[in-house]
C-alpha cells in the first residue's frame, strides 16, 4: 500500500464508518445583510442584497449576482419578503457620544415567500437546487508567511477562518464538515500531504467520515498579490473541476470555493 492510502485508511479508521448522507439545508429563503440602523432610507439596499444572495443560495447558480435581470428584480425586494428583523450587531456595547443607533450596524435577517423566489428563477431560467445536498468534508491546507497549516473545526489557528467558512456555508446553502485536528494528526496528515493528495482518496476519506465528497484547497497569502492566493478542487460529473482567485481576503477565498461548488453541484456548469 502506497503512503498516501495508508494515511488515508488511517484518517477512515479515526473517522468512523459511518454512512454518507445528504444534508436537508433549512432556511432556504432566509438571507442576511449587515445594514446600518434600522431606518427605511438604508433598507431597500439591504432588501436587495437578500434578494440576490437568497436566488443564488436556492439555485446554487452564484452567475445570478452578475445578472442585470436580478439586479432589476431587486428594486422591488420587498415584494417578495413575507418578514424581516434586525439584531444589533452591537449590542450590549454602549452608544459612543454622537453615535445614535441609527449609525450602529445591524444584522438584517430576511424570510422570502418560497413561491415567489420560484417564479422569479423560473423567470431567470433557473429552477431550484433541491435543499437536500451533498455535504462536503473541507481539507485546506493554508500557508501564511513561515505557518503553515490544515484548517480544522476545533485547531487554534485559523478561528476566523473557520467562522468565515461556516457563514459562506450557510450563505450559500453548502453543508460543510471540517477535520478535527486530533484525527489528522493522529493520521499524520498535515499541510504537505494534502497539497499533494488526489481527489479520489480524499472522497474515499469523506464518504467513511459520513460527509458525501471532498472538497479540498490551498490558499496562501501573498504581498505581491496584496491578498490570498487561492485554488479549489472538486471531483464530480467523471472529472476534477479546478478554481481559484487572488489577492482577495480570506472571507472571498471561501465565498469562491462554495460558489464554485454549488455551480458545480446543481447542475448550473463549471465555474469559469
Amino acid at each position: 500500500m502506497s503512503k498516501t492510502l495508508h494515511l488515508i485508511a488511517m484518517l477512515a479508521a479515526l473517522l468512523g464508518g459511518a454512512a454518507a448522507d445528504a444534508a436537508e439545508v433549512v432556511n432556504l429563503y432566509r438571507a442576511k445583510a449587515i445594514v446600518t440602523g434600522q431606518t427605511e432610507k438604508n433598507r431597500p439596499a439591504g432588501f436587495a442584497q437578500c434578494l440576490t444572495d437568497v436566488l443564488v443560495k436556492a439555485s446554487g447558480d452564484p452567475r445570478l449576482l452578475d445578472d442585470p435581470r436580478v439586479a432589476a428584480m431587486a428594486k422591488d425586494a420587498a415584494a417578495y419578503i413575507s418578514e424581516f428583523s434586525y439584531r444589533d450587531r452591537m449590542e450590549g456595547i454602549p452608544v459612543h457620544d454622537e453615535q445614535g443607533t441609527r449609525d450602529r450596524p445591524y444584522d438584517l435577517t430576511c424570510d422570502f415567500y418560497p413561491d415567489k423566489v420560484n417564479a422569479a428563477l423560473q423567470n431567470l431560467g433557473r429552477t431550484l437546487w433541491s435543499p437536500s445536498r451533498p455535504r462536503l468534508a473541507v481539507f485546506l491546507a493554508v500557508r501564511n508567511g513561515p505557518s503553515t497549516y490544515v484548517l480544522t473545526d476545533d485547531g487554534k489557528r485559523g478561528p476566523g477562518q473557520r467562522e468565515s467558512f461556516l457563514a459562506a456555508s450557510w450563505k450559500l446553502g453548502v453543508p460543510v464538515d471540517l477535520p478535527k485536528q486530533a484525527e489528522l494528526a493522529a493520521a499524520g496528515l498535515g499541510f504537505d500531504t494534502l497539497a499533494a493528495m488526489d481527489l479520489a482518496s480524499l472522497d474515499a476519506a469523506a464518504k467513511t467520515s459520513g460527509a458525501d465528497q471532498a472538497l479540498a484547497g490551498s490558499m496562501e497569502f501573498s504581498d505581491a498579490a496584496h491578498g490570498w492566493i487561492a485554488e479549489w478542487r472538486l471531483a464530480a460529473q467523471g472529472r476534477e473541476h479546478r478554481w481559484g482567485v487572488r489577492g482577495v481576503n480570506f472571507d472571498e477565498v471561501f465565498r469562491v470555493g462554495l460558489r464554485g461548488a454549488a455551480q458545480i453541484l446543481s447542475g448550473n456548469g463549471a465555474p469559469g
